[in-house]
């Protein structure tokens, strides 16, 4: 691990250095890569699959672990699309002279090397190796025991992208083992190689990190996401909109996990909501007013308002009004996603004003709390505290800045 955190220092001077042009031709030659290797990626993803169910793993996780050739393309057209992106390293953020004679310039440069810590997504190897290319970092990624098979064979193909575009494979580096403490490892810093830590994965994994990391870390907590149907909804909007938020994929952190609905809402629009839900078989918890309005919602428990299911299930209370639907999300939320979904332009005002979130949305299905959806490409994570990067991290976002001044001569009186 030592090795590792040396190589990647040695491949950050090399990654920060290169023009931008060459930055691009490895993201495309990576892209490529992904797409004439899909043969032993899949195989390897095969393999995974095979013992994730033969050790009992979950249907949510097995649907999060598994490649198919469509996926396998997806991977590659989202190296494509940060490809496309506007190279961040370089770009000027401000700029302004001084009375002194000093001319000062911000200037967008890259973190240094990563470390991505990461559960069972084979498609972050991919979509984290091509964000910090793009952004001129040198990363270590460890993949969850579970993928790393899938991880793997990723990691080959994009490490032959890189080296047919002439940047060094360390670049891009994976953790080979699935022993645990490699994870310990790196969250030592690697005597000060690595100069920020990302955990994408469950509450235990980020709070393991969080807990033990002697470099900074870039948090991604649960998505405990919440829908809110203001009284003014348009039952057909909200009833789209629920349905995506919650059924669309049931497995990605975007997913609605607590339906709020306003007590002044008609019961019919809770009605209708619900018989969507349960006929796409969800399974509905509700508080007494909700399972008064849908009997075939069972009672909720106090946990059930700060569990994120990942599977289809979803709790659903009535709250009162717009107030009661922030007072409830500022108890129970994770800060990642919430949505509102009305016409009334001053109830949403409030909520989106409110709602302390790393993305608030009005109208729209919380699913669309993706790095992709916004133009990112990809994304890391949905980082959902305050420092250095909120919501989807994209390229970007892993840069910092640096003062270049500039003067004739100048001294300080």
């Amino acid at each position: 691990m030592q090795a590792m955190g040396a190589r990647a220092r040695a491949a950050f001077d090399a990654v920060r250095m290169a023009p931008a042009a060459t930055r691009t031709a490895a993201l495309f030659a990576m892209a490529d890569a992904l797409e004439r290797n899909g043969g032993a990626i899949l195989a390897a993803n095969a393999g995974d699959l095979a013992r994730g169910r033969h050790g009992g793993m979950a249907e949510a996780m097995l649907d999060r672990l598994a490649l198919d050739p469509g996926r396998v393309a997806s991977m590659a057209a989202a190296v494509r699309q940060i490809a496309d992106q506007a190279d961040p390293v370089g770009g000027e953020d401000e700029h302004w002279t001084r009375p002194s004679g000093l001319d000062i310039t911000r200037v967008r440069v890259p973190i240094g090397v990563l470390a991505v810590i990461y559960e069972s997504r084979p498609n972050v190897t991919a979509d984290a190796a091509a964000l910090c290319v793009r952004s001129g970092n040198a990363v270590i990624l460890r993949s969850g025991s579970d993928a790393l098979a899938s991880a793997t064979a990723i990691h080959a193909a994009l490490v032959e992208g890189l080296i047919m575009a002439g940047l060094p494979g360390d670049v891009v580096q994976l953790v080979a083992t699935p022993d645990r403490a490699a994870v310990g490892a790196l969250l030592t810093g690697l005597n000060g190689a690595i100069d920020l830590i990302v955990p994408r994965g469950g509450r235990s994994l980020v709070a393991r990190v969080q807990s033990e990391a002697r470099a900074p870390v870039l948090g991604h907590l649960e998505g405990l996401c919440h829908t809110y149907l203001d009284a003014a909804a348009d039952p057909e909007k909200a009833r789209r909109i629920v349905l995506n938020a919650k059924m669309r994929r049931v497995t990605v952190c975007g997913a609605t996990e607590t339906l709020l609905v306003d007590a002044a809402a008609p019961e019919m629009l809770l009605r209708l909501v619900a018989e969507d839900l349960l006929a796409a078989g969800c399974v509905l918890r509700g508080d007494a007013r909700t399972c008064a309005i849908v009997p075939r919602a069972t009672p909720a428990a106090e946990v059930d308002w700060t569990t994120e299911y990942l599977a289809p299930i979803l709790a659903v209370r009535v709250v009162d009004g717009v107030a009661g639907a922030i007072a409830h999300i500022a108890r129970h939320g994770s800060g990642h996603t919430d949505a509102i979904v009305t016409e009334n332009a001053a109830a949403a005002a409030e909520f989106l004003d409110r709602v302390d979130s790393a993305i608030v949305m009005h109208n729209a299905s919380t699913q669309f709390a993706d790095g992709g959806e916004f133009g990112f490409g990809g994304e890391i994570g949905i980082a959902t505290g305050r420092l250095h990067a909120r919501g989807p991290v994209g390229a970007a976002q892993l840069t910092t800045y640096k003062y270049v001044v500039r003067a004739v001569g100048a001294v300080r009186t």
